[in-house]
């Protein structure tokens, strides 16, 4: 799924291409992509028309701000993204003009196409059908629970390190599964909540009641590091996330213990290790990460 980094890298891209277009019809051939409201064609009529004032990111959630005080929501799930250029019908399917996008099988299968003013669209690929889109009213969308419950952005400035120690009191569990509430810190996942575990040395299973002040300061400190570099370098595409342009990000070649099960540890050599944490792998060095 796309996390934190990725999903910026496209929000960032969307603010360059797509601001202050408007929406003159939407395609899909899955309607129930679209979440909201429940019936695509009426979807459809709403969006019609509509200009994109902001675009922005939430958590996991890009999201339009569009006229007439209507939020666009995206959420990518599992395999979707969003792609920018302009799409041709040929046998029944959608291609991209651009033949190298055509390269990488991730990038065709679109399942709903965005025909923007300016001639050209913005489409959803999306292998396994995962992603929701949804129309809202602004002011519903803003007071709605699911967005109110988010957690605070680790990359805004006000997120000192006193507000994120202050979020760890008196609270249970292991850390790997706290880091990936996102109703305790927005945007975070797996790959990321693996890699910032390994640079502070920390065991993903360890009990967030066990940890030092020292060991939160280098979580904090990571967390920032591992997010920052991973937009600058466009995200990581291990699994099915790609750009704007359909093209790869380039965060692989700072991945240190993600999906690496049975290789060498970077920082001493030993075996990476994988376990399953309520469902989910968690990939670490057991030398380094002691618990």
């Amino acid at each position: 799924m796309p996390e934190l980094p990725e999903v910026e890298t496209i929000a960032r891209d969307l603010r360059i291409k797509v601001l202050k277009r408007a929406f003159i019809d939407v395609w899909t051939d899955t309607e129930r992509i679209v979440k909201k409201p429940k019936k695509f064609e009426e979807f459809r009529e709403k969006i019609k028309g509509m200009k994109i004032l902001k675009v922005k990111r939430r958590a996991k959630n890009i999201i339009f701000e569009l006229s007439d005080d209507l939020i666009l929501l995206v959420h990518q799930k599992l395999t979707g993204h969003l792609m920018y250029g302009k799409w041709r019908m040929k046998n029944n399917k959608w291609e991209p003009e651009n033949s190298e996008i055509l390269k990488d099988r991730v990038n065709t299968y679109i399942h709903l196409l965005f025909f923007l003013d300016n001639g050209l669209m913005l489409a959803l690929s999306d292998l396994r059908k995962f992603a929701k889109v949804e129309l809202w009213g602004k002011e519903e969308f803003y007071s709605s629970p699911d967005f109110k419950s988010l957690g605070p952005e680790p990359l805004d400035k006000g997120f000192t390190f006193d507000k994120f120690k202050e979020i760890f009191k008196n609270r249970k569990g292991k850390i790997k599964q706290f880091l990936m509430d996102p109703k305790v810190i927005a945007g975070i996942g797996n790959i990321y909540s693996d890699e910032i575990l390994w640079r502070s040395k920390i065991h993903p299973q360890k009990n967030i009641s066990e940890l030092k002040v020292i060991e939160l300061k280098l979580i904090y400190q990571n967390t920032r590091k591992v997010l920052l570099s991973a937009i600058k370098l466009r995200g990581e595409s291990i699994s099915d996330f790609r750009d704007l342009q359909g093209k790869k990000g380039f965060f692989d070649t700072e991945r240190r213990v993600y999906q690496r099960e049975g290789e060498k540890c970077k920082r001493c050599g030993a075996t990476i290790k994988r376990i399953k944490m309520n469902g989910r792998s968690a990939h670490f060095c057991p030398v380094c990460q002691r618990i």
